[in-house]
């Protein structure tokens, strides 16, 4: 039997990391995570792309226009939204997420959701570095093993 897996290594690969202003705070610790791990699997600084959106629910389209424009190899998307006390937090997840996961299916671009969605503030700041690790730099190591993976089913 044949096995294929995405591999950790980065091989000439060129990825956009859309981020959400909203929460920059804790956004800005995802990018950090995600551009250490890129360059920690050999990825070259000048093949990463940072674009800005000012909240969580503009990721998906800015990382359309990414996947479509054939620059990149994969989008990694993060953003924090963090619950209040209205069923905004609710509308703002849900939807970020559905999208995200919709522009990888049409674009048949890796799309990686490193967006947080937590109950409070404390949750976020673990996932963004802290006690519970760095998302950004989970949604990129898995950004550089779905590119290998497809490049091994195109093969």
């Amino acid at each position: 039997m044949k096995v294929l897996e995405g591999k950790l290594v980065c091989e000439e690969h060129r990825v956009a990391i859309v981020a959400a202003r909203f929460n920059e705070f804790i956004t800005s610790k995802l990018i950090a995570g995600a551009k250490d791990a890129f360059l920690r699997h050999g990825g070259e600084e000048e093949n990463l792309t940072l674009v800005w959106v000012p909240g969580s629910f503009e990721i998906p389209l800015i990382a359309k226009k990414c996947a479509l424009s054939g620059k990149y190899d994969a989008v990694v998307c993060v953003g924090a939204v963090i619950k209040g006390s209205t069923g905004h937090y609710d509308m703002v997840a849900n939807e970020t997420t559905k999208g995200i996961a919709s522009v990888g299916l049409t674009t048949g671009v890796p799309i990686i959701f490193g967006v947080l969605t937590t109950e409070n503030l404390e949750q976020a700041i673990e996932r963004a570095g802290t006690k519970m690790g760095n998302k950004g730099a989970e949604a990129m190591t898995t950004a550089i093993e779905m590119i290998n993976l497809i490049r091994q089913v195109d093969e």
